[in-house]
């Protein structure tokens, strides 16, 4: 299955008043792994930018004047997404904006996200494991332990990458997106990357083992619990474990 992980700004909201898309974020997993396609551009909307949204994003109206229109990047975008399941952090936002940009251009094939893509909120998947709780992107970075130290502000290519790991996390796979070879130093979106695994020289005998102490195995089955909890079912290895031995 091929991911799309997305995220917009906008002049503000809602779309009814006119808003528009300024600017498009969007990162491509495939396997659960980074595949290192992406789609980033900032627009000219055409029309002002609310302060209150400049304050969210810092994205000004100087900065966007030279930009391309969405017409500009329409068929590029719409390539990219194309297929794909979109996971989007409060879907009905960003999809009823793409779904304007479309419609303004006459592009009425296009103008219904759910005609050529699926759509996945991790807003409304939040809601349902983190029922009371705060749900927004930062809380939930905190909750999945997922480093958003650089989001001073919205941005859309940074918390597509960002929700990204949350999403990961949330369904109970790897939490650190890596491209499939890369080493050490920074991933595709410039955060640090764990050192790669050294491997012992075949004939190096091994001299001690050390074994899981009882406050060892104790912590390991609370993080398991906690692990099961979050992907709303029992780990591969724990319904292996309980698998009946053939005689």
């Amino acid at each position: 299955m091929r991911y799309v992980v997305l995220d917009t700004e906008t002049t503000g909201m809602p779309v009814g008043d006119g808003h528009r898309i300024i600017e498009i974020g969007c990162v491509e997993l495939q396997g659960r792994r980074l595949t290192g396609r992406h789609f980033h551009v900032y627009l000219n909307p055409d029309r002002e930018i609310d302060e209150g949204a400049i304050a969210v994003h810092g994205i000004t109206n100087e900065f966007v004047a030279d930009k391309p229109r969405f017409r500009d990047v329409a068929d590029e975008f719409f390539e990219f997404i194309k297929g794909a399941e979109l996971i989007i952090h409060n879907a009905a936002f960003d999809v009823g904006f793409i779904n304007n940009e479309f419609a303004l251009l006459g592009q009425r094939e296009r103008s219904d996200v759910s005609d050529y893509c699926t759509v996945l909120d991790t807003l409304l998947m939040a809601r349902e494991r983190h029922p009371g709780q705060r749900n927004n992107l930062d809380a939930l970075c905190k909750r999945y332990g997922v480093d958003n130290s650089g989001r001073d502000l919205h941005g859309a290519l940074l918390d597509a990458e960002i929700l990204a790991d949350v999403y990961l996390a949330m369904t109970g796979g790897q939490t650190s997106l890596s491209l499939a070879g890369q080493g050490a130093g920074e991933d595709s979106g410039g955060r640090q990357q764990a050192s790669p695994i050294s491997r012992l020289p075949a004939d190096r005998p091994l001299t001690r083992v050390i074994r899981a102490s009882a406050e060892d195995l104790a912590a390991h089955a609370v993080r398991m619990a906690a692990v099961e909890k979050s992907a709303g079912g029992p780990s591969v290895w724990a319904q292996l474990e309980a698998a009946p031995v053939a005689e």
